[in-house]
This record gives C-alpha cells, sequence and structure tokens, in this order.
C-alpha cells in the first residue's frame, strides 16, 4: 500500500540576522526597508524583543511597501496565518503575488499553493502549476515536489510520470523527505522509471531516517516482505513502530500484525490489541477486525488492562505506549 501525497507548506518567514536588534531598529527607523523586513521578523520571533505579532506586521508592511520581496511574502504569510491581523487569503494572495512577480521563489511557490488550493483565489490548477514550475526552476525544493506531484496526477498539466520523477528527483536531492518518499514510490510502483525495490529501499531510508512515516512505514514493508532488501522480521518491526508511534495507521496495524504471530518481536496479544485499536481508532475498518480477534485471545482482566493502554496512547498522541 503506497501512495503519494502532496505537501503544501507555507515557508518560514525570510530574512537575513543583523547585528542586535538595537542596531536593526535603527536602521528601520531610518526607512532601511531590509532593516524593516528584519525587524519584523524579530518581532516575529521573538528575536532579541518578546514575540509581538502586531509589531512584525508593522514593520513587514512598511518594507513591503517600498517593495521589498522577502517582507511582501513575509506579509502574505501573516494574512494566510491570521498573525497579528486578522486572517485574509486574498489580501495573502494579493502581497505573494507583488513579490512573485519580480521572481521571489517562496512567493512563487505561496502563490502556487494558493492556486492549488482554492484559498484567496478560485482553484486553478494550471496556475498553480504555473507558479510552482517558476519556483522550481530556481531550485525551490518544495516546488520541485509539489510540481512532481502535479504531472504524477495530471492537475494542471498532462499526466506524465516521467515529468514527475524528474522533479521529485530534483527536490529529494536537495535532502526534501516527502520528495524522497515519492522517488521511492515511482521506483516501487515502476511509474516513470523502470520497477526497482532496491532503489526505492533507497529513497524511503533516505526520507525514513529524516522522521517521514509514510517512508518508515514503507520500508517496514519492505523488510517485512523481502523486497530490495533481505526479509528480516526485526527491521521491520523497527521502521514499523517508528511509523506507527508518529500515527501511520497502516503501520500500526502491520505493527499490531507483528505482535499477534509473534515476528520480529515476542508474541503479545495485549500489544497487538493496543496497536489494533490505535490503528481502528484512525478508521482502518482492516485493523477493526484483527482488535476484535486478538481480544478473543485475552482475558477480561487483560482486555481491561489492554484498553486501559490504549486510552493511553491514543491520548498521549501515541507517546506512551508502553
Amino acid at each position: 500500500m503506497k501512495f503519494i501525497i502532496i505537501l503544501l507548506l507555507l515557508p518560514v518567514l525570510a530574512f537575513a540576522q543583523d547585528d542586535s536588534f538595537e542596531s536593526t531598529k535603527v536602521l528601520a527607523e531610518q526607512g532601511h526597508a531590509g532593516a524593516q523586513n528584519n525587524l519584523g521578523a524579530m518581532y516575529e520571533i521573538g528575536e532579541g524583543v518578546p514575540e509581538n505579532d502586531t509589531e512584525a506586521v508593522k514593520w513587514f508592511r512598511l518594507a513591503a511597501e517600498q517593495g521589498q520581496v522577502d517582507a511582501q511574502n513575509n506579509l502574505g504569510v501573516m494574512y494566510s496565518n491570521g498573525k497579528g491581523v486578522p486572517e485574509n487569503d486574498a489580501e495573502a494572495v494579493k502581497w505573494y503575488r507583488l513579490a512573485a512577480v519580480q521572481g521571489f521563489a517562496d512567493a512563487q511557490f505561496n502563490l502556487g499553493f494558493m492556486y492549488s488550493n482554492g484559498e484567496g483565489v478560485p482553484e486553478n490548477d494550471a496556475e498553480a502549476v504555473k507558479w510552482f514550475r517558476l519556483a522550481a526552476a530556481q531550485g525551490y525544493a518544495l516546488a520541485q515536489s509539489n510540481l512532481g506531484l502535479m504531472y504524477s496526477n495530471g492537475e494542471g498539466v498532462p499526466e506524465n510520470d516521467a515529468e514527475a520523477v524528474k522533479w521529485f528527483r530534483l527536490a529529494a536531492e536537495q535532502g526534501l523527505a516527502l520528495a524522497q518518499f515519492n522517488v521511492g514510490v515511482m521506483y516501487s510502483d515502476g511509474e516513470g522509471v523502470p520497477q526497482n525495490n532496491a532503489e526505492a529501499v533507497k529513497w524511503y531510508r533516505l526520507a525514513a531516517e529524516q522522521g517521514n512515516a509514510l517512508a518508515q512505514s514503507n520500508l517496514g514493508f519492505m523488510y517485512d516482505n523481502g523486497e530490495g532488501v533481505p526479509q528480516n522480521d526485526a527491521e521491520a518491526v523497527k521502521w514499523y513502530r517508528l511509523a506507527a508511534e508518529h500515527g501511520d495507521a497502516l503501520a500500526q496495524n502491520n505493527l499490531g500484525v507483528m505482535y499477534y504471530n509473534g515476528r520480529g518481536v515476542p508474541q503479545n496479544d495485549a500489544r497487538a490489541y493496543l496497536w489494533f485499536s490505535m490503528a481502528a481508532a484512525q478508521g482502518d475498518e482492516e485493523a477493526r477486525g484483527y482488535r476484535d480477534t486478538a481480544s478473543e485471545r485475552l482475558t477480561v482482566g487483560a482486555r481491561n488492562e489492554a484498553q486501559q493502554q490504549a486510552t493511553r496512547c491514543f491520548d498521549s498522541g501515541f507517546k506512551d505506549c508502553d
């Protein structure tokens, strides 16, 4: 069970650190646009001054009105997130566009995001592709990854797996975990590249080692089934567990199966019940059936204890599961 997802996140605020808050403020008050942007960022992240989103917006706006592209993008981010101003997607789009037409990659990506999701503008995949492509051509990894997905899904462009792989790979080679996962998927499924499980494992591992739960789950699957690597139950359990603790329902179900069958771990019906319960709570119907089967192996007392453990695990965001 492998799939590709899209990650559409607004980037962090763009600014260059100065020597100190005070020296930056002096320059900002003199009308220096770069210093005004930096001062806004200092207020936004609490760098040398108490965090204050309203002050951040004030200084971003002063710089943005001078045409400073970082500030225009940053002001758009504040409107997108409703920080220091009421959330307003149309205003966000306005400021992203002003920076994007000046060639600022962060803003081009953000504008593509807004078109892709229909936020502040009518949804328009072709426009999203246009802006993702402009940012991607500048080496912006998230835009490269999203452009790959647009090609993979045929959104705004004709479906083209080879083009999808091209853009995923460019982002993956920059270390973007999502893109590394997606390259792995393309190799697993033989889409846009010859099917190659060893290559799939390579890319899943790179993403998994960065904490990408989907890649951890798929890497566990590869070890579980001996695809691209020698079959290894203990390694499968290791990666399933990491993904399960990140909330991946498929990995939670698979970890439950490993406990139920005693593969890679000592057989333990209570632990199987717990992980099946976690996956079932997230809507996994297969796990729901497995949970009920595991429950039949437990005594009433053991079942009650397992239910209490499952509740703690779920309420803790899968952190308190032992």
